[in-house]
């Protein structure tokens, strides 16, 4: 069993003495890991860091093996080490990845969006971008938002709110009296237009909400990664 295809890595881990299990993302293959042959050696070391454009030869005796790949670095993000902000947002989305997709299972859509946000960090608007992606994440694991219009008045302007339990948009004026026990919507979200940092923070707290909930049962109960946490405390932060 063997295959070709280009991924990036999301996290590392040493398996014996000289060797790494790695997990990457595939275009084709979607969350994959393998094993490494020398990949805890210092050569490797720079190689095999998240975010790293790779490519990947896999093979295996059996499909249902862990099988081991044969690397080559296609686009290192090293230069995003001395950009902390940036770096966290790196860091947040290599471990949403590893915990909401299934191994194995490919999702086409998914890859060139994040190859896209991981070329886009550290420049301007990224943030904006990531959350963004957050919301694409969200809708290929099953838990999408319906932003496109008001689920109470079918309005598609002045949506400014978003069901907890539907995750449907509402307008200001369909909220009435429950608006209270809606989550804010930011204005702008399902745009392309750069967000304020407020909207930025208020937006992950939408999308995290989301991701808690439905992320819940896979991680036993326990809270999104903590790397997720450590990127909005980040952006919480003053200038």
């Amino acid at each position: 069993m063997d295959w070709r295809d280009e991924g990036l890595l999301l996290a590392m881990r040493p398996h014996g003495e000289t060797s790494a299990i790695i997990e990457v993302l595939t275009a084709a293959h979607g969350r994959h890991a393998g094993v490494v042959r020398g990949g805890a050696s210092r050569r490797m070391a720079a190689i095999l860091q998240p975010g790293t454009g790779l490519h990947l030869e896999w093979r295996a005796r059996l499909d249902d093996h862990i099988g081991s790949f044969t690397v080559e670095p296609l686009r290192s993000r090293a230069h995003l080490l001395a950009d902390r902000l940036a770096l966290a947002g790196l860091l947040s989305a290599c471990a949403l990845l590893r915990v909401a997709l299934a191994e194995r299972e490919p999702h086409p859509g998914l890859f060139p969006a994040t190859l896209a946000l991981f070329d886009r960090l550290g420049t301007a608007g990224w943030t904006s971008a990531y959350l963004r992606w957050e919301v694409l994440l969200l809708e290929e694991i099953g838990f999408g938002l319906d932003l496109s219009a008001c689920a109470v008045t079918g309005a598609t302007e002045g949506l400014a709110f978003v069901s907890p339990k539907s995750g449907r948009a509402v307008t200001r004026t369909g909220a009435g009296d429950w608006a209270d026990r809606l989550l804010p919507l930011p204005p702008g979200l399902a745009g392309e237009a750069p967000l304020s940092p407020m909207e930025v923070l208020s937006g992950l707290a939408l999308t995290g909400f989301f991701l808690d909930r439905g992320l819940r049962p896979v991680l036993h109960d326990k809270p999104l990664p903590e790397a997720r946490s450590r990127l909005a405390d980040l952006l919480a932060r003053p200038a």
